[in-house]
């Protein structure tokens, strides 16, 4: 467990050597998937004091949602339509990369301090962007730092249309009661 949170630190701290790590070793996805989890179930937490139990859960689904999205949006973008001659990744190595850029996102658990919510979401927001920077940039061999801002802003907004698209096709979260 220590050596997992250690992992989340350094993921946390844009440790480029931890992306490297966790890009070569296949065994690592539980890890990732394991960060992504927790930084999920922070967001439902962080989203409890607007929403009740169903702010958890659907803070938890759309944190995950996006994660997903956000990822295979990010290997298509980074592999097919801004790929470099260098850039060689699997799509597995990019979902274990960008599992661990999450580690930011537990902060969103502060959300459920009132007055804090909007604060923490801010901060784990551009923190995450920027661990997603160093992991893609690393997952796919980038040489240019600029060139893995553009994919990971390029798939954050397509992700961001999509998932406000699915909350205009739902009717939007359910409010409790």
């Amino acid at each position: 467990m220590a050596g997992f949170v250690n992992d989340m630190v350094r993921a946390a701290k844009l440790d480029a050597s931890l992306y490297e790590e966790v890009e070569a070793d296949p065994s690592a996805l539980g890890r990732a998937m394991g960060v992504v989890l927790l930084s999920s179930l922070a967001a439902g937490i962080g989203s409890a004091q607007v929403g009740g139990v169903l702010g958890i859960f659907w803070g938890m689904l759309s944190s995950l949602l996006g994660w997903y999205i956000w990822s295979f949006l990010t290997y298509i973008i980074g592999t097919k339509i801004l790929s470099t001659a260098e850039t060689n990744a699997t799509y597995g190595e990019l979902l274990r990369t960008v599992g661990f850029s999450s580690a930011p996102g537990v902060i969103q658990a502060l959300g459920i301090v009132p007055g804090l919510r909007g604060i923490a979401l801010f901060v784990a927001s551009v923190w995450m962007l920027a661990t997603m920077v160093v992991a893609v940039r690393q997952a796919l061999d980038y040489q240019s730092t600029m060139r893995a801002v553009g994919v990971c802003l390029i798939g954050w907004v397509i992700q961001m249309l999509i998932l406000a698209m699915m909350l205009v096709l739902t009717g939007g979260v359910p409010k409790p009661g």
